[in-house]
């Protein structure tokens, strides 16, 4: 079996009360929208991932550090945006039996809940379900409420799998029996199976669910320090945040030098307590002669996805009496931002002089302090 994702994030989301769309609200320097794909690239049967999202909220996708998906625009209803997409993946004859349909505002299900449901898909038409606790009352007239047997209902959740083929036909011949999601196209199939959901994989509806997301959410936080100093000397170049400053004089260093990078990697190492940039990479080591730093942090990131770690922001303070730092501080962003995946505003740059005062007050050296909190995603 190979599945296709279809992430649904084109809501309006008016019950949300915020000018920032619900795909898009953060908890751990990650959006909700950030937080699904993390969970759902682990898995190795998606194959390709639809996000579907509302084309009035692109300016709030493109300042995520979201990678390896394709986006469409979603309809005016839920059932609209699922046949788009749906639509999508037989016009570009992407390859799948399965489809896995859900919907952004659940970020918070396991990944045992992702295996579980694929490992039922083979023949079957797969729903997460949660039983009902509370007492169930229906209200018959103003005098009346009726008790309902609790034990006879449960509620649905996403992510819920189908055959791609016969989803796609369903969608096209019978809209108007579309409620809520796609298993009221499916229910005459009688091959729907019904899988155990989980209690935390609620859905985001308004912002007491967020603040209460957040008390769910397995996010273990830990922060780390970076420090680096660099003589300046003549016949170097000066690489300052992954950004070539024109100089006379350049940093001298067994790489090539870059105070800011080095500090960047040892404050996310450290806070990973995955030892320093030395322990990694060696100036004993000919292979990382004059070496661009921006390497060595892509690795870096690497290692540290791998492990579970996502970088939530840095606090870095260049330390020069030259070049002034304020000229070159948002490309220096943008560079950051691009090598550490994280959006702009998870980072601060402050320039700051030793009022003529030693090495750096000279113009003999140039040093950098970070600091970093990283978010560990179990």
């Amino acid at each position: 079996m190979s599945f296709c994702l279809i992430l649904l994030a084109a809501g309006e989301g008016k019950r949300f009360n915020s000018k920032t769309p619900k795909p898009f609200a953060k908890i751990g320097g990650k959006t909700l929208l950030e937080h699904s794909l993390i969970k759902f690239h682990k898995i190795q049967q998606i194959k390709n991932t639809i996000v579907v999202i509302n084309r009035k909220h692109s300016k709030f996708l493109k300042k995520t550090k979201i990678k390896n998906y394709l986006k469409i625009t979603g309809g005016k209803t839920r059932q609209e945006s699922t046949y788009n997409a749906l639509k999508y993946i037989k016009k570009h004859r992407i390859k799948c039996t399965n489809v896995l349909i859900h919907d952004s505002a659940r970020p918070n299900f396991s990944l045992k809940l992702i295996k579980r449901i694929i490992n039922a898909s083979r023949k079957n038409t797969v729903i997460p379900k949660i039983p009902i606790h509370d007492a169930l009352k229906e209200s018959v007239s103003k005098e009346f409420l009726l008790n309902l047997p609790r034990e006879n209902f449960f509620s649905t959740q996403t992510p819920q799998s189908f055959n791609f083929r016969e989803i796609l036909a369903l969608h096209s011949r019978n809209k108007s029996l579309y409620k809520d999601d796609d298993l009221s196209l499916v229910q005459s199939l009688k091959k729907v199976k019904f899988v155990d959901g989980e209690k935390n994989n609620f859905k985001i509806t308004n912002q007491e669910d967020l603040l209460m997301l957040k008390n769910y959410m397995n996010l273990k936080t830990r922060t780390g320090i970076g420090f680096d100093v660099h003589r300046l000397v003549p016949k170097r170049k000066l690489y300052l945040g992954g950004l070539k400053i024109k100089s006379k004089l350049g940093t001298l260093g067994h790489s090539d030098g870059d105070p800011v990078l080095h500090s960047i990697t040892d404050a996310i190492l450290g806070a990973c307590n995955m030892g320093d940039i030395g322990q990694m990479f060696s100036d004993k080591s000919k292979k990382f002669k004059n070496i661009r730093s921006t390497i060595l942090l892509k690795k870096v990131m690497d290692q540290v996805k791998s492990n579970g770690y996502y970088i939530n922001n840095l606090d870095i303070n260049i330390i020069a009496q030259t070049p002034k730092i304020k000229k070159y501080k948002n490309k220096m962003i943008d560079n950051i931002s691009k090598l550490c995946e994280i959006s702009k505003d998870q980072i601060n740059i402050k320039g700051k002089t030793t009022e003529k005062l030693g090495v750096i007050g000279k113009e003999k050296a140039i040093a950098c302090e970070v600091i970093t909190s990283v978010v560990k995603y179990d």
